[in-house]
């Protein structure tokens, strides 16, 4: 590029429009605030408005309108185009305002058990 002409900035891309770093949505934190959840947890909007003085950003109310009916996370995470991990902090701060509530299915929470496992292995073999 010559030296004359102004230089583009680094945070714009023309085609994308500009970028935003994952973590400048989660403010540095990459963990959800009240623990952790599964990723095939499904996720439902239990508010329509914002609770009083709750700062939500653009990504937190996308979250909420994508979520009036039962969605994964990470299925959320893909209709967003957003990373998981930036999906699951999000969700932290959502469920903690009372705008989420977050479903874990019943297999998620038990081990797996072996016996089933390896019946599935050896089915796949006989394929």
């Amino acid at each position: 590029m010559p030296a004359d002409l102004p230089r583009a900035h680094d945070w714009l891309d023309h085609d994308a429009g500009p970028v935003v770093r994952p973590y400048a949505m989660t403010q540095g934190r990459v963990a959800p605030e009240g623990g952790e959840f599964d990723l095939v947890a499904f996720v439902v909007a239990t508010a329509g408005e914002d609770p009083a003085g709750a700062a939500l950003q653009p990504e937190h109310h996308a979250i909420v309108a994508a979520s009036w009916e039962p969605i994964s996370v990470v299925e959320l995470a893909s209709a967003l185009d957003l990373s998981i991990g930036v999906v699951r902090v999000l969700l932290g701060d959502l469920r903690s305002a009372g705008l989420i509530s977050l479903y874990e299915p019943p297999a998620a929470s038990q081990p797996h058990d072996v016996d089933v496992l390896k019946a599935v292995v050896n089915g796949l073999r006989a394929l």
